[in-house]
């Protein structure tokens, strides 16, 4: 297992999608504090009853604030379903659940964009008002939606996603509307600034995948990378399954081997090391085999102390 040092970088980037993102970023928040900054995919945003919905920002968002609901892993402690109930009675959809108390902070996003809000803005805003330490930013300021095509066709990746519970077999993967979109300048000043850059245990393929899609974001990285800042990332797929989610059925019915391995694969070429959990230690000489520096440790996160102590094994991975 690894020895996690005292590390001593203060500006961290992450790249993070859901709950595994958020995890590891409240971790990196209890060490480097306002620091911080995560990059968080906006793909999976949504509209749900005229609202912008961003799960992937507001899981790292409530869970950096400590108000998550754990118990569910999405949406805030406490919350009761009132305003879900009536617009079902009335005839509106309900699979996609939103609390009451979760529901203020779609309307006041929405009504902030629509008052002509950067994406980027808005969602500080949020942030400010909640009071957390660390800057989460969104992966561009463009909408950028996941869809994925099942023998049915493509779906829009919630509906895949939350109402079809990830049952369909997926066979291709888009990024709708990336082409048109660019890192923010916000992006561009923190990954210019970044002494460390860590690549969350979140889904490779929908949740990383389309941060890395924004073009220009891989040459950012690399840029980062030329003048000496490492980039780390954290295996989502544990003894070949994925702790929360889809990951390794995506991994697999999209033609990668579904294994700590087949995520490293992936990252080839855009990072430096690699950290995967002691039950996969057998695969650190494949990982040596593609350049990347192998890092064995336990990295599955069950309390805020386990995810404080990973993230200083991940900051340590560093060098």
């Amino acid at each position: 297992m690894a020895e996690a040092s005292a590390p001593t970088a203060t500006r961290v980037v992450e790249l993070a999608g859901g709950v595994g993102g958020a995890k590891l970023a409240e971790g990196l928040q209890a060490v480097a504090g306002a620091g911080l900054t995560v990059i968080v995919n906006t793909a999976d945003d949504t509209e749900r009853h005229g609202l912008l919905v961003c799960p992937d920002h507001d899981t790292v968002l409530y869970t950096l604030a400590k108000v998550e609901n754990e118990e569910l892993g999405w949406g805030l402690a406490g919350d009761s379903w009132t305003a879900m109930g009536a617009l079902e009675r009335l005839g509106e959809p309900g699979w996609f659940r939103l609390g009451d108390l979760d529901l203020a902070t779609h309307i006041a996003r929405t009504e902030r964009l629509r008052r002509g809000g950067r994406l980027t803005e808005v969602l500080g805003g949020l942030q400010r008002s909640l009071g957390i330490a660390a800057t989460i930013l969104p992966m561009a300021d463009e909408p950028i939606r996941t869809r994925v095509r099942t023998a049915d066709g493509w779906l829009e990746f919630q509906d895949y996603f939350v109402r079809l519970r990830q049952a369909p077999n997926v066979t291709e993967v888009e990024f709708a509307g990336i082409s048109h979109a660019r890192p923010t300048a916000e992006v561009g000043a923190a990954i210019a600034a970044a002494e460390v850059i860590v690549i969350a245990p979140s889904n490779p393929i929908v949740s990383i995948g389309p941060i890395l899609a924004v073009p220009g974001l891989t040459e950012l990285l690399a840029i980062a990378r030329g003048r000496g800042t490492p980039v780390v990332a954290v295996s989502g797929i544990i003894g070949g399954k994925a702790l929360k989610g889809p990951a390794d059925r995506l991994l697999a019915s999209l033609g990668h081997e579904p294994t700590a391995l087949g995520v490293a694969r992936g990252y080839a070429g855009l990072i430096d090391a690699f950290v995967l959990d002691t039950v996969d230690a057998a695969l650190a000489p494949a990982v040596e085999a593609l350049g990347i520096r192998p890092v064995v440790t336990d990295s599955i996160m069950t309390d805020d102390a386990s995810r404080e102590r990973l993230a200083r094994e991940v900051l340590a991975a560093a060098g």
